[in-house]
């Protein structure tokens, strides 16, 4: 085996109800809330639901390979070309691509420290050189990023709106970072949590690919607005060349056929989205105003969790789990104080808040 698999970390994701109900002796399932993997608490659109379900006995088949009919229909709503998408497994598996596309030994890759951790797990899976640069009021320091870039980098990631602090770049700014960018290093938007961000901070990168930017990709999933996490559908959007290029190092039926399935439905009901939207941003701004009622700092979202920083963020995780609330430890992201909530419905949102209160006045 190659030896320097034992040093490679592994990513640690929300613990699942079931996991936390095994530990804890919890018999009744239904009495604990997960509000640690920023899930999309309205679920899939009912359309989406409807169309799964239709083609539930279908499911005996090999998926669209090429996933034809998604990928025009996906073009068509972003106003872009087929040929400018690829799907992935998650878009977590589509940093993996491109990670496999640029890095080897040598070769680097530059992000924000507390940005998403995949994109450090995959730059050391290659072995290439990993390129850290501190935040700024838990944001984005574009000025900074731009600095740290070397004749070897060949990825820089933005993750807008960034996960686990939840901040959002300013649309204008993000452009000019992009145009900034030299042209042999390749951007990387993440936007995973695009689809429930506030509107006046949306921008729209995708002129970006419209507009012939050579040197960008922008990563968007259907887990979070379209609430189809469980099915493993991502996409990234860039000009032909580097789509052609990803597609050697993707391996076949990669994306399922129920995910392409639900997918083309979730597109098509932007009510729901546009409701779940809504009723996120609604609690998002409760569970801020309720948590620093309580004493507790928090860092302004544009996503659909939010940052709270409460000190001794694994002792509130390990609490937190015996009152039957499951949020997410930021140890692991460098952020000891600090926890993560998604934001849920609003039985879920007001459970959390008190949950946290019992255990502030126990202490």
């Amino acid at each position: 085996m190659k030896s320097w698999i034992d040093h490679l970390k592994v990513y640690e994701p929300g613990k699942p109800i079931e996991e936390v109900a095994r530990e804890l002796g919890f018999d009744d399932l239904e009495s604990i809330i997960k509000v640690a993997s920023n899930e999309n608490e309205w679920g899939p659109s009912p359309k989406a639901i409807e169309a799964m379900q239709k083609n539930a006995l279908e499911m005996h088949r090999y998926p669209d390979g090429g996933s034809f009919y998604l990928r025009h229909h996906l073009a068509k709503h972003l106003n872009v070309e087929p040929n400018q998408i690829l799907f992935g497994n998650g878009s977590n598996e589509l940093i993996v691509f491109l990670a496999h596309l640029f890095l080897e030994p040598g070769k680097a890759l530059v992000m924000a420290e507390q940005a998403f951790a995949v994109y450090a797990l995959a730059t050391k899976l290659y072995q290439g050189e990993l390129i850290q640069v501190p935040m700024q009021n838990y944001t984005h320091d574009l000025d900074s990023m731009l600095r740290a870039i070397t004749p070897d980098t060949k990825l820089i990631a933005l993750v807008n709106p960034n996960n686990p602090t939840g901040t959002a770049v300013e649309p204008d700014a993000l452009i000019q970072f992009v145009r900034a960018v030299p042209k042999h290093v390749v951007v990387i938007i993440d936007e995973a949590y695009i689809e429930i961000m506030p509107s006046h901070l949306r921008g729209d990168s995708l002129s970006l690919i419209r507009d012939g930017t050579e040197n960008v990709i922008i990563l968007r999933t259907f887990s979070k607005g379209y609430g189809l996490a469980g099915l493993r559908i991502g996409y990234g959007v860039a000009n032909r060349t580097w789509i052609e290029r990803l597609n050697r190092v993707r391996q076949p039926f990669n994306v399922n056929a129920m995910a392409q399935i639900a997918a083309i439905a979730a597109i098509d009901d932007t009510e729901y989205l546009e409701k779940t939207s809504h009723l996120t941003q609604q609690g998002c701004q409760f569970l801020t105003d309720e948590i620093e009622k309580l004493g507790f700092e928090t860092v302004p979202s544009a996503a659909n969790f939010i940052m709270v920083k409460i000190g001794e963020g694994r002792r509130w995780f390990e609490d937190l789990q015996r009152e039957k609330v499951i949020v997410r430890p930021l140890d692991g992201y460098g952020l000891p104080d600090h926890i993560r909530i998604t934001v849920g419905t609003l039985k879920q949102n007001k459970r959390t808040v008190e949950a946290i209160r019992f255990i502030q006045q126990k202490r």
